[in-house]
């Protein structure tokens, strides 16, 4: 390849799922409609932990904060992927690619460290029940929610700027539909083995760890659990947390899939289409999940909607 073609400002190509114009118009319709699905049954368990005193508690406090992020997390990735589609332009810009995939990665490390927040809140709740309003105090709340944020900015910062010291190639062609860490690296021009390595590493130190937390959490619940000696005890504990270990279960099985699998075979855009799974389907059905399992949330939600 010529010198004159490498270059640090490039143009990327995100190709997305298919070449065909015929699926375009069945593409768009689809993510449209899980997008606006996302946001409104999200924004709906926001409204309704702001608007219910009796929701005023740590769980939902968590539960509105992962809402928020869904959205936030879904956003990064569906509007530029419907803008292309309808403006029939693959062409993004080398500051949006870069961007985007710094707030695809916070959002993404802050729905991995919320999920372990909630799992040591249940873990409180169910092992500790009777210190819970002490040690889950508004303050403590608060200052998890305040050290997660921090984590994921701080961790997104250092991906983003080991990604900025490489070099591409003019005109780069991303099999994916979005501006994704991994897919960056390696259509990278320039050396990346620094990056690989921290990318890896980052990835069992957090993701990782904080699996082994949520695991661990629920091994002691279960623990405490079968220690309850009536039945209803028993249902009553289980289901406090029933929603909540869908979700991890959901999120960290596509996504863990996901890569699992692209590193089985190799192929882009099977894995584009896999990453659907953890980047848009996980967090439409979330809201789903804590309203039909939770009576506090389908209270709340009838009062909201009017519906008696």
């Amino acid at each position: 390849m010529e010198p004159e073609n490498i270059t640090r400002i490039s143009k990327f190509l995100l190709l997305g799922f298919s070449e065909r114009p015929e699926l375009q118009p069945l593409i768009f319709g689809l993510f449209l409609s899980m997008y606006l699905i996302t946001v409104f049954g999200n924004l709906l368990i926001i409204l309704a932990v702001s608007s219910d005193s009796h929701l005023n508690t740590p769980m939902y406090f968590f539960l509105a904060n992962l809402s928020f992020v869904d959205i936030c997390f879904t956003s990064t990735t569906v509007p530029k992927m419907l803008w292309n589609i309808q403006t029939q332009s693959k062409v993004t810009t080398y500051e949006d690619c870069i961007t985007q995939m710094n707030f695809f990665i916070a959002f993404a490390g802050m729905d991995d460290f919320l999920l372990s927040v909630m799992a040591y809140d249940r873990f409180v709740a169910i092992c500790h029940p009777l210190q819970y309003t002490v040690i889950m105090n508004p303050r403590l709340c608060g200052l998890l929610v305040l050290v997660s944020w921090i984590t994921s900015v701080l961790h997104s910062l250092v991906h983003t700027l080991m990604v900025l010291r490489l070099s591409f190639c003019t005109e780069v062609g991303i099999p994916h539909f979005f501006c994704e860490l991994n897919q960056m690296i390696q259509l990278a021009y320039s050396d990346s083995f620094l990056n690989n390595v921290v990318m890896y590493l980052a990835a069992m130190l957090l993701g990782g760890g904080l699996l082994f937390w949520i695991l661990y959490s629920y091994s002691k619940i279960v623990s405490s659990i079968c220690g309850i000696s009536s039945a209803q005890g028993k249902y009553k504990a289980f289901s406090t947390c029933a929603s909540h270990l869908s979700v991890v279960s959901l999120f960290y099985c596509t996504s863990l899939g996901v890569y699992l699998s692209s590193a089985a075979t190799q192929r882009s855009q099977s894995s584009a289409t896999a990453s659907v799974m953890y980047t848009v389907v996980t967090p439409m059905l979330n809201p789903f999940i804590y309203s039909l399992r939770n009576r506090d949330i389908k209270r709340a939600l009838k009062r909201i909607l009017g519906i008696q």
